[in-house]
């Protein structure tokens, strides 16, 4: 599992979004912001992608298209991220997770972080009913990667616990910079 840095190229995919549509990512038309979230239930995944969802006009208008991957079922999915405004892709066999080499670590509990977000997403709104299914990844880490229309990496986050990844607020500041953060 070799991490991706700046300057690297990935090659092309055609994912399957839980709506039916096909994903292009590299994107010909748009940088992408493409994510490696955790699973479905996820409180901490909860709160970050209704925050994107919540700014996504602004993550649009800096001409950045948001493609979130989780390693759940489409049909887990679609219970919780249903109505995202942007593509979310399911990965049950963690393929793109392998291939980009985002991890699974003890780690992702464990950072005082982690506890505190989880509290913060359940209390707006983010289910508890179960947790991670038996197929899912407790110990995931989150991973992002902001992708030129050529498929150059721009920059990249490989999260260090549950709860680190890029804000909204970074996002744009990547963009706008023309990216090159790790």
């Amino acid at each position: 599992m070799a991490k991706l840095t700046v300057g690297d190229t990935i090659a092309g995919h055609e994912l399957a979004a839980i709506d039916g549509s096909t994903v292009p990512v590299p994107d010909p038309a748009s940088t992408v912001h493409l994510q490696l979230r955790r699973f479905a239930g996820c409180p901490i995944c909860h709160l970050h992608v209704h925050e994107l969802a919540r700014r996504h006009a602004e993550i649009r208008a800096a001409g950045i298209r948001e493609v979130v991957v989780f390693h759940s079922e489409a049909s887990t999915l679609l219970e919780y991220q249903g109505d995202l405004p942007f593509d979310v892709i399911a990965d049950p066999d963690k393929t793109l997770y392998r291939e980009f080499g985002v991890e699974s670590s003890i780690r992702s509990i464990l950072h005082p972080r982690v506890a505190a977000a989880s509290v913060r997403g359940i209390a707006r709104g983010a289910s508890i009913k179960g947790g991670a299914t038996a197929t899912e990844d407790r110990l995931s880490m989150p991973a992002d990667f902001l992708i030129a229309p050529d498929g150059t990496v721009l920059a990249v986050k490989y999260g260090r616990h549950a709860d680190d990844q890029w804000s909204v607020d970074e996002l744009l500041a990547l963009a706008s910079q023309g990216a090159g953060a790790a």
